[in-house]
């Protein structure tokens, strides 16, 4: 059947890359090894699984791998009497309707349209008959994870125990919202991101047979686009060539630069991208807006610039941490020359807070009415804590007595950083010290949160105001300073808690510091897994909030003025500190039941309930050798001791005495 289209014959109808280059054999499969290794050996061998489960990134090739899986196992070669091989023909009845997605006994289900249990009964039922044509009847189900629960339940047993001539092929970017029952069923393979470098060998050779010249470096920048997509890359690469097509006139023989690519993208340059970065660093306001401006002009997305600098942040500390990583080949020169400069530049500590700040201005462009502002603001904080000293150095100063570091990014002199240019940071970071003088004593905790975001500042203090921004005027205020640490230190550590000795502890703590969201959910939505001073690990339950692990550790590091470690575990743990309390208070129940005058009041007032079992003899944890409570307080459940740590009302106001009362 010659079928016609707008434009001409069906035949000659354009395909997009994505479909025209999509892989027919394991062969064609790139940066997937590992499962091409399996499947090869498994179908040579016969050890043919029931259901195989391919997870990974969109575009990565997990539905093109389970049609290969199909044609594999339905080959029956160019002579018709072939059995399943690793290499299909391609050209064999089946081979070539699976590739049409005709084939009657290879199914293609998506999920996502079809997620009814009502669904799932009508593939089981079709489950009891055999193949019509093919060797295997096999079902292909795509986002599997949006199958419905109840359609997920109607597929186990089908699934555990399939009839020999049915295979399932599943495929998903969410394995984990796959039951486990389903995962354990089926043989997992995760197909990986493919690298950059692959990337872009795999799109020059399109490239070549599509007949277009390209640069090495607009393939670069499109396999860096495409994030590990294979399908977005080509998609990319398609568009690219449209691109420079329309320029030339010509479908082919364009040639596309990385300047194509990066306008066509919205791109910011990388070069301006290590000037832009620099000046922030040296503290050059003007000249980072500036060169924002211009780039935001050329067409670069104000959000891709704070992603584009986290980028570079990223790749100056591998320097730092790591220099052999500036001598690959494959990385442009200026970023291997520039980035290595920069590392030597600037510490660990600058590019680190440089990062939290980044990472924190890219969720407010998110957001922001206006991303362009936001980004702006975002350089602005970022030039101004530049050359803020370690928080480790101001709380040596405020402790001790001791001078600071020089501010600087390198944590040595710094030849290249201009004296003008520094005034904003350099000003921030003359008054800070005195401003947060009794603030920063407290905590390094609070200190480091506060200077890494970004959020601090520093109004006029004794040393501005006396001309402090003078050489004589700091130096008298450094001394004034060095000479009176003791007062603050000892107000705040009269305040500080206790070290909790037990997760129980660490929660009523938030009680009696009147958190109670944080308290409610510490009591009900975390199972406690293991706990030490400084170190929390438990398992959270949907309900708790995703940063509760963050705030905990933030409060009770201000609180005790010791670092602790939230963190969160996949292990069971034990029940909830609301279950224990519910377990423990019905273990009483049941043993007050069992009281002879308890069963008689029963018996006695038919329909009687035990509501509630106080004891009369208050309980102490602890009790030293003399017998008596530990500093002389009253045991936790007295009525004159100390707020327990059991759950609180969050809206009672606190008690008062009678002297407080006001009508």
């Amino acid at each position: 059947m010659n079928e016609q289209t707008a434009t001409g014959p069906a035949d000659s109808a354009y395909r997009v890359l994505a479909r025209k280059y999509r892989p027919t054999s394991f062969d064609g499969l790139i940066g997937q090894e590992a499962l091409v290794r399996t499947l090869t050996n498994a179908i040579r061998s016969g050890r043919l699984a029931h259901a195989w489960l391919l997870t990974g990134v969109r575009g990565v090739g997990k539905t093109t791998t389970a049609r290969i899986i199909a044609r594999a196992l339905n080959c029956i070669g160019p002579d018709g009497t072939g059995g399943p091989t690793p290499e299909p023909c391609g050209i064999c009845a089946n081979c070539t309707s699976i590739s049409e997605d005709r084939h009657v006994d290879v199914l293609e289900m998506d999920a996502a349209s079809r997620t009814g249990v009502d669904d799932m009964r009508e593939l089981i039922d079709g489950v009891r008959y055999r193949p019509v044509v093919a060797r295997y009847k096999v079902y292909i189900i795509d986002e599997v994870h949006m199958l419905s629960n109840n359609a997920f339940n109607a597929l186990l047993k089908t699934l555990e125990e399939p009839p020999e001539h049915v295979k399932f092929i599943f495929a998903t970017t969410e394995s984990r919202k796959i039951p486990i029952t389903v995962l354990s069923r089926c043989q997992r393979f995760d197909l990986r991101r493919v690298g950059e470098d692959e990337m872009a060998a795999h799109l020059a050779a399109i490239a070549q047979k599509e007949q277009v010249a390209i640069d090495p470096a607009a393939l670069a920048l499109i396999a860096r686009a495409a994030d590990g997509s294979v399908r977005d890359s080509l998609s990319i690469l398609d568009q690219a060539i449209a691109h420079g097509a329309g320029q030339d006139g010509a479908a082919g023989g364009a040639t596309i630069s990385d300047s194509l690519v990066r306008d066509m993208l919205g791109l910011a340059d990388r070069t301006r991208m290590f000037d832009l970065f620099e000046a922030v660093m040296k503290g050059d306001v003007a000249q980072a807006l500036g060169v924002l401006a211009e780039q935001h002009g050329a067409g670069a997305d104000a959000a891709t610039v704070i992603e584009d600098l986290l980028d570079l942040t990223h790749w100056i500390t591998r320097i730092k941490v790591a220099p052999d990583v500036a001598k690959d080949v494959t990385v442009p020169e200026a970023e291997r020359v520039r980035g290595a400069q920069l590392a030597g530049a600037l510490s660990m500590a600058v590019l680190a807070r440089a990062w939290q700040m980044l990472l924190k201005g890219l969720q407010e462009a998110q957001y922001a009415p206006d991303p362009m502002q936001a980004v702006e603001m975002v350089l602005v904080r970022l030039a101004y804590a530049a050359e803020l000293p370690p928080p480790a150095d101001l709380i040596k100063r405020l402790t001790q007595g001791g001078e600071t570091s020089a501010a600087r990014p390198g944590g040595g002199p710094s030849a290249s950083v201009p004296a003008a240019s520094n005034a904003p940071a350099r000003a921030l970071s003359t008054s800070l010290p005195t401003e947060l003088s009794t603030g920063l004593s407290t905590s390094s905790t609070g200190l480091s949160r506060g200077l890494s975001t970004g959020s601090l500042t520093a109004p006029s203090s004794p040393v501005a105001q006396s001309g402090g921004l003078s050489g004589g005027g700091q130096a008298e205020g450094a001394r004034a300073l060095a000479a009176e640490p003791a007062a603050p230190l000892a107000a705040t550590q009269s305040m500080m808690e206790p070290m909790p000795a037990s997760f129980r502890e660490a929660a009523g703590l938030f009680g009696r510091k009147r958190e109670g969201l944080l308290h409610a959910h510490l009591m009900h939505d975390v199972h406690p897994v293991s706990f030490e001073a400084g170190r929390i690990e438990f398992r959270a339950r949907p309900e708790a909030p995703r940063d509760l692990p963050n705030r905990v550790s933030e409060l009770l590091s201000l609180w005790t003025g010791q670092r602790w470690l939230v963190s969160v575990s996949d292990q069971a743990g034990q029940p909830t500190l609301a279950d224990q309390d519910a377990s423990r208070k019905q273990a009483d129940r049941d043993e007050a039941a069992q009281h002879p005058f308890v069963r008689a009041a029963l018996q006695t007032f038919p329909g009687a309930k035990i509501i509630e079992v106080r004891s009369t003899k208050p309980v102490v944890d602890f009790v030293p050798s003399d017998g008596e409570p530990p500093d002389g307080e009253a045991p936790p459940d007295s009525d004159d001791g100390p707020i327990d740590d059991g759950p609180i009302d969050d809206g009672a106001p606190p008690p008062r005495d009678e002297g407080d009362y006001h009508p």
